[in-house]
């Protein structure tokens, strides 16, 4: 798809998209975008491509041209009633694509190459100015209201993005520059799931070398943890999942083992382990169980790090003595405890000299018309990553 594309749209009747320019209207209103968009009319509803209608870029805001989006299980939950979310919704927040238009007071250049950021820190919360822009106080709700479906209801989008889209208006510092000429499918990913595993070894977990990790739930953020595991230089790396389809990939991704997640579990682990447990267990699932699963894994005195992101009513339980005894930590990695502003061009830079193989994480790369299927794929646990392809 090229930007000329995207047709300007004019409907009849929808005045708050044409507001009236200063000074009695000398100047016509920049016009809305109609682009395709993969969007859900309901939880649980059927998911459909449709013809959207996105505003022009305000002040601070740009136009992007996507080239590449990841299906992430996070956009699933949205449709399945794991997180509040309101619609029509367009679907999609793991993005890359190339800035075609600006607004008012913009600094980027039409033709820059960028990824999608769908936590932008305001740097002026108690949070950001402490070095935690990860916990910005302004953090993006988990549904926004941006435009309208084409037969004029007010639409929402996915954490503010709605990437599964062929393009987006986002505010300018939910966009972060790459170099050019990176494969659009790998580049996809450093927005969500490469960053989020990534900073889950580097950032949180500080995963040093010689030492044991264990990842239960191999999507594509786990599969990032065991490869951020092996460049931290952890020896034993163990790759558990409840689908045997998943060791090829596993073992391809760093794992030095893969484990079948079932009774044995334990015991398979403890005796690839000296009978200790491992240093660090990435819980990459969102699961009250799979929680408590990684939590046995753990040795005395290791810790617990969730990359998942599970349910609000979906409660972990843990026994009192227990936690006193273990001296175990359990604790979260929110979007790998990374600044994405400075992080995302390292990981960008490392894709680009041939540092990080993202390759092994897609799965396949499809046309906007199959990304439907694709959740069907990650629900049932097919795969890493399916990237929709736009160009």
């Amino acid at each position: 798809m090229t930007d000329p594309e995207l047709s300007p749209a004019a409907p009849a009747g929808r005045a708050e998209l044409f507001p009236a320019a200063p000074g009695g209207g000398a100047e016509p209103a920049p016009a809305p975008v109609t682009v395709r968009a993969l969007v859900a009319r309901g939880s649980g509803a059927e998911l459909r491509v449709e013809r959207v209608r996105l505003p022009a870029p305000g002040p601070g805001e740009v136009r992007v041209t996507i080239r590449a989006a990841g299906v992430c299980h996070s956009d699933l939950s949205m449709v399945n009633g794991t997180l509040a979310a309101r619609f029509p919704l367009v679907l999609g927040h793991e993005a890359t694509g190339v800035v075609a238009e600006v607004g008012p007071g913009s600094e980027l250049t039409v033709g820059t190459p960028v990824v999608l950021n769908w936590a932008p820190a305001c740097r002026s919360c108690w949070w950001c100015r402490r070095g935690e822009p990860w916990l910005c106080a302004d953090t993006t709700a988990p549904t926004v209201p941006r435009g309208e479906t084409d037969d004029g209801v007010p639409l929402h989008l996915t954490l503010g993005l709605g990437a599964l889209a062929e393009a987006v208006v986002v505010p300018e510092r939910a966009v972060i520059p790459i170099p050019a000429g990176l494969p659009p499918e790998q580049a996809a990913l450093l927005g969500c799931a490469v960053l989020t595993g990534v900073g889950a070894v580097r950032n949180t977990a500080l995963v040093a070398p010689g030492e044991s990790v264990a990842v239960v739930g191999l999507g594509g953020v786990g599969l990032a943890v065991l490869s951020a595991a092996r460049r931290a230089g952890a020896t034993t790396i163990l790759a558990i999942d409840v689908a045997e389809a998943k060791r090829d990939l596993a073992l391809a991704a760093g794992a030095t083992d893969f484990l079948l997640s079932d009774d044995r579990l334990s015991k398979e682990v403890r005796a690839r382990t000296e009978s200790r447990g491992v240093d660090h267990a990435f819980e990459c699932v969102g699961r009250a169980a799979t929680i408590r699963a990684a939590w046995r894994l753990t040795r005395r005195g290791g810790a617990v790090t969730v990359v998942g992101m599970g349910a609000k009513d979906d409660m972990v339980s843990l026994g009192a003595l227990d936690i006193f005894h273990s001296a175990r930590t359990l604790r979260s990695s929110v979007y790998g405890s990374s600044d994405p502003d400075r992080e995302v061009p390292v990981l960008a830079a490392e894709l680009a000299d041939g540092a990080l193989d993202l390759r092994v994480l897609v799965s396949g790369t499809i046309p906007l018309d199959e990304a439907p299927a694709a959740f069907d794929r990650i629900a049932r646990g097919e795969g890493a990553r399916w990237v929709v392809t736009l160009d």
